[in-house]
């Protein structure tokens, strides 16, 4: 080779200087799982041996570092890899002159990774060594090289990545891949997919399903299991005890998995990206709700404790409990909160509460609160629950008995399930102690250092199934009686009156909206303009919608939409000289009513009189002013004679200009005074 060609390319000697020999060697070892360090044990052994080679390379034994955090890590990236952050720190840092792998695909799968390396030991002067050579990144050549190792390697593990995800899903369109049964089944040898062959196990997950068709809210469920002590059971996947069942406290994730509907699922998840954690591989996955959107739905191909239109029920009532969906009632006494909309703009109305939370009000104020436009729609509550609860109580009626009956066999049915469940228990401790016996009772007598731990596992047994017997009497005494045939009767004569058990002590607002949620599905209110008449359609369950109009509390008279024909209407009476209260009644006959509340009375009429122009000329009095003369006079009537205002003459007799008396008329007392006691030249300027 001639001279210049052996300048162009530099031998092994001329990359590996003193400058790099001073520094350190760090041999990085990686496997990708940790079953490939249990099983691929040679390659471990291999990146080991690197230490060797760096000797062989002219670096001494103290200055090799070998990096081995990473077993067990994907070269996917670099955020989970702290042996990789360490490896790029100290190049950072110039304490490294060569990092040694057994393959490029050891150090990164990843190109951004791969290369932030290499611009890495390519500003501070690290070699890169690898079965193949020694590379120097500052080199064109050597980092073209590197470059395309690097690329090859992302490329190797996307085609190995893409093959095996084409068999998985190939293998699940067939509906054999088991990537992992929930609680309550069982993988036979055979590979097929059963029930768990206990019976406690089955009977404590067909509870769980029945408690939701009553309660239908986990945390309901959840109440239940925890105040009877119920836990629910999982089989033991790894250890000596594999395929034992251990029971756990209870959580509501299994309602979620259609396998316990029969139904073969496969891609029921979808990764994005940007929703992963650091140090969470697992992490930034999403749940699709929509079946259809599921990669794999065979149903009908595993076995099921429940059907298909059970399980779809039970997704909408937990999608229908988020906070921000209806829901079930959470606190409060308005009865259709979560469920009324506005006629308007067709947005939720929510549910405000004033005087200390008696008074319940709907409005509609989301525009209100996000871009401070004015608010939509607001009702106040007690109307609306009042209308809508006699439409229920007209609809349950019918079927108001069967209804008693049916909750009546319910409990029942609750009550011999947890029986059921208590027994299951007791035999299983009960097999235990026994096995526990057997077990102490085949060891030889003589081996006391097995003997006594067989007994020491037969004690604790029966220790065990002694708490459970306490455990069984305490709930026996704290469950509720049965009740007599007298309770029965006095059960169904109350259903047979609704109204009076929907208005009950015992019945509670969550109660009603419970039932309301039952029955409708939302109710919308459109107001009539700023008057008392409101109109609400009722979406009942089933897909009826029935409208109705209310009539609500309003602040004045002139709301009212009638007011023009009220108004008039009094004006007229009082004209004939009818009294207010003669007024009043005359107005409820006709089937008036005023603002606020359901009938007009005698101040009600003369405030409203008043308020037009229509009460001065002459005083509605409610019964015949008792004069003791014809020389008395009311202070209005005074008022019209001097040409002054009714409050002004009032003053006088205050200050005592006027001297005068109180007389009842009817339930109202008012003062008569004499013109004649006081000249009116003394009165007036006194004014």
């Amino acid at each position: 080779m001639s001279p210049e060609l052996d300048i162009l390319a530099p031998t092994l000697s001329d990359k590996i200087r003193a400058r790099h020999c001073d520094r350190q060697a760090v041999v990085y070892v990686r496997q990708s799982t940790l079953r490939q360090i249990e099983h691929n044990r040679e390659s471990t052994r291999l990146q080991y041996a690197l230490t060797d080679r760096a000797c062989q390379l002219g670096w001494r034994p103290e200055q090799i570092v070998v990096i081995d955090d990473d077993l067990g890590r994907s070269a996917a990236s670099a955020l989970d890899r702290p042996g990789f952050q360490r490896l790029v720190a100290e190049v950072g840092f110039g304490h490294i002159g060569l990092v040694l792998g057994i393959e490029v695909s050891r150090l990164a799968r990843s190109c951004r990774d791969w290369h932030q390396l290499l611009e890495m030991c390519a500003l501070f002067d690290t070699l890169i060594g690898d079965a193949d050579g020694i590379y120097d990144p500052s080199l064109y050549n050597d980092r073209l090289l590197l470059g395309l190792k690097g690329t090859m390697s992302e490329a190797e593990i996307h085609i190995l990545k893409a093959r095996m995800l084409e068999g998985r899903r190939a293998k699940a369109q067939r509906g054999e891949l088991v990537l992992g049964l929930p609680r309550g089944y069982v993988l036979k040898p055979s590979g097929e997919v059963a029930l768990d062959p206990d019976e406690e196990v089955q009977e404590i997950i067909r509870l769980v399903f029945t408690l939701f068709e009553r309660r239908r809210s986990v945390s309901g469920i959840l109440r239940y299991l925890v105040d009877h002590d119920l836990r629910l059971p999982d089989r033991i996947r790894r250890g000596p005890h594999k395929g034992d069942v251990h029971w756990t406290r209870p959580n509501g994730q299994m309602l979620r998995n259609p396998l316990y509907a029969g139904a073969y699922v496969y891609g029921r998840r979808t990764y994005d990206g940007r929703l992963r954690r650091p140090g969470q591989p697992h992490s930034g996955k999403r749940f699709l709700r929509d079946p259809k959107a599921w990669k794999v739905l065979h149903q009908g191909a595993r076995p099921a404790y429940i059907d298909w239109d059970t399980f779809e029920r039970n997704q909408e009532q937990m999608a229908a409990n988020r906070a921000r969906h209806t829901g079930l009632p959470r606190g409060g006494p308005a009865l259709l909160g979560g469920l009324v909309a506005c006629g308007v703009c067709g947005r939720r109305m929510c549910v405000t509460y004033n005087d200390d939370g008696r008074e319940a009000r709907y409005a509609c104020n989301q525009m209100a609160t996000t871009y401070g436009a004015p608010q939509c729609q607001s009702i106040s509550a007690r109307p609306v629950d009042e209308h809508v609860s006699a439409l229920m109580l007209e609809a349950l009626s019918p079927s108001a008995i069967e209804v008693s009956l049916q909750v009546a066999e319910d409990l029942e049915l609750e009550r011999q399930q947890r029986r059921r469940h208590w027994k299951q228990r007791l035999e299983r401790a009960i097999y235990e102690a026994d096995l526990a016996r057997r077990r102490y009772e085949a060891v030889d007598p003589s081996n006391r250092l097995v003997a006594r731990t067989l007994e020491r596992d037969w004690e604790t047994a029966l220790t065990a199934h002694q708490t459970l017997e306490s455990e069984h009497q305490r709930a026996l005494a704290h469950e509720p009686d049965r009740l007599t045939p007298e309770e029965q009767a006095a059960v169904l004569r109350l259903a047979e009156d609704i109204p009076a058990l929907w208005s009950a002590a015992s019945t509670t607002a969550r109660d009603r909206q419970t039932i309301a949620r039952t029955m409708l599905d939302r109710v919308v209110i459109h107001l009539q303009g700023a008057t008392e008449r409101a109109e609400i359609a009722c979406h009942w369950a089933g897909g009826v919608v029935t409208r109705h109009e209310v009539i609500r509390p309003v602040r004045r008279f002139e709301q009212l939409a009638n007011f023009d024909q009220l108004l008039a209407r009094a004006v007229a009476l009082r004209t004939t000289g009818e009294t207010a209260e003669q007024i009043a009644a005359r107005l409820n006959a006709e089937g008036y009513r005023p603002a606020k509340r359901s009938a007009f009375n005698a101040p009600m009429i003369r405030r409203l009189l008043q308020r037009h122009g229509h009460g001065t000329t002459r005083p509605i009095w409610s019964g015949k002013v008792p004069r003791a003369d014809d020389e008395e006079m009311t202070l209005q009537e005074v008022a019209e004679q001097l040409g002054a205002h009714r409050q002004t003459v009032y003053g006088w007799l205050r200050r005592g200009t006027l001297k005068g008396r109180l007389a009842q008329v009817g339930t109202q007392r008012i003062w008569l005074v004499k013109l004649a006691d006081r000249p009116i030249a003394r009165i007036q300027p006194t004014d």
